[in-house]
C-alpha cells in the first residue's frame, strides 16, 4: 500500500537518489521558476576549479565501469542492453592520435566549449566533462543534441548524426542512445544553472538569450522524464562532489527541471478555504468543507499535461490515479474560486 502525504513545496526532494549533505538544498525549498534556479545557482556556485590537464586522473574515479577496477564508462560506445563494441582501460587507452572508432578515449565537453568561448571555469567543470571515444567525439564536434530522422553517420553503439526532426530546429544534430539522453539533459540543466548570469554571450542553436531555445527546452525536459536518474549518475554526482565541492541538483532531484523550465513552473499555490488533497493506495481524495460543493478537479503532471479530470461530488471526491512516480498538481475549481495543490505520487 502506498501512503504519501501531500506536499505544498514545489521542489521538496521527496526522493533523493544521490546523497547531498544535510541542509545542502535548504535555501531552495518552496521555490519554483527562476527563483528556484537562482537559489540553486547560489548553492552550487564558486566550486573548486580543477586543472583541465589532469582531468584524466579524476575520470578514473568518476567514470569507472561498475564492477571493474580500471575500465572506462564511455557513453558514446556503451551498449547497456548488450555487449559494448569496445571497452577502454584507464592509463593505456588515453588519446593521443586516432584514425577510427575504437582507437582511444579523450575528454569530451558534452556542452561544447565553443558555445561558451572555451573559458574557465566551464572548460574543466567535471559535471559536463566525460571520457568518450576520440573519433565519435570528433564526429559530434560542436553539434547540438537532437533527434535524428535519417542518419548520415552512426557509431557502433547507435549514436548518430543527421537532420533534426524535433519541431523547431531542422539543422544537423547529434543523437545519443536513449539510455543516456537523461544524463545529458540533466548535464545541460546544470550548466544553465551553475553559470546563470554568465550565459548571455553563449552561442548555440540550443540557446537563445542565455537560456534554452524553446525546441531544446521541450526536448530536454522530455529526455529528463523518459530516462530516469541511474545509479551510474548517482555515483558520478557523489564522486564529482568530492573533487569540486558542488553537485548537480538535477540528479539529486530531477523534478526541479520541470519546476524551473516546465509549463507548470509558474503555478503558484492559491488557497481555497478548507480544501484538502491527499493520497492513499493510488486513490486521490479531494476533501472540501461543503456538501454542496460543485466544480471540477484537474490533475496535471510536471509537463503541464492534464492526465485526469473529475467533477467534484460534495464534501469528498475520489479519483483513482494510474501514473508514474513524480510531481503532480490538483487544480480545483469551484465557481470563480480556484486552488492548486501540489502532491507527489
Amino acid at each position: 500500500m502506498r501512503k504519501l502525504l501531500v506536499t505544498l513545496l514545489v521542489a521538496a526532494p521527496t526522493f533523493l537518489l544521490a546523497q547531498p549533505p544535510a541542509g545542502y538544498y535548504d535555501s531552495a525549498q518552496g521555490l519554483s521558476g527562476n527563483s528556484l534556479r537562482v537559489a540553486l545557482h547560489d548553492i552550487i556556485d564558486n566550486h573548486t576549479v580543477l586543472n583541465y590537464g589532469v582531468l584524466w586522473n579524476y575520470f578514473a574515479q568518476t567514470d569507472k565501469r561498475t564492477g571493474t577496477t580500471n575500465q572506462v564508462w564511455d557513453m558514446y560506445s556503451d551498449d547497456p542492453s548488450g555487449t559494448p563494441p569496445y571497452i577502454y582501460t584507464f592509463g593505456s587507452d588515453q588519446c593521443g592520435e586516432y584514425n577510427s572508432e575504437g582507437d582511444c578515449f579523450n575528454r569530451e565537453h558534452s556542452f561544447p566549449k565553443s558555445w561558451f568561448g572555451d573559458l574557465a571555469p566551464m572548460n574543466s567543470d567535471l559535471h559536463h566533462m566525460y571520457p568518450t571515444d576520440g573519433y565519435v567525439n570528433n564526429r559530434r564536434d560542436n553539434l547540438p543534441l537532437g533527434e535524428v530522422g535519417s542518419a548520415d553517420w552512426t557509431s557502433q553503439n547507435g549514436s548518430k548524426t543527421g537532420m533534426n526532426v524535433t519541431q523547431g530546429y531542422n539543422g544537423t544534430v547529434f543523437e545519443l542512445r536513449d539510455e543516456f539522453k537523461g544524463d545529458f539533459a540533466r548535464t545541460y540543466f546544470y550548466m544553465l544553472t551553475r553559470y546563470w548570469g554568465q550565459t548571455g554571450s553563449w552561442s548555440s542553436p540550443m540557446l537563445v538569450g542565455g537560456d534554452f531555445s524553446q525546441w531544446a527546452e521541450a526536448m530536454l525536459l522530455e529526455w529528463n522524464a523518459n530516462d530516469p536518474v541511474s545509479i551510474k549518475e548517482t555515483d558520478r554526482n557523489n564522486a564529482v562532489y568530492t573533487f569540486q565541492d558542488n553537485r548537480n541538483p538535477y540528479i539529486d532531484n530531477p523534478q526541479w527541471a520541470s519546476a524551473i523550465w516546465g509549463p507548470v513552473a509558474t503555478i503558484t499555490e492559491e488557497q481555497l478555504d478548507q480544501a484538502r488533497v491527499w493520497l492513499n493506495n493510488e486513490i486521490l481524495y479531494v476533501d472540501l468543507n461543503s456538501e454542496a460543493a460543485q466544480g471540477t478537479v484537474d490533475i496535471l503532471d510536471a509537463t503541464g499535461r492534464t492526465i485526469a479530470t473529475q467533477r467534484l461530488n460534495g464534501a469528498r471526491t475520489t479519483l483513482e490515479l494510474k501514473a508514474n512516480s513524480g510531481l503532480y498538481f490538483a487544480v480545483i475549481r469551484i465557481g470563480d474560486e480556484k486552488t492548486v495543490k501540489r502532491f507527489v505520487f
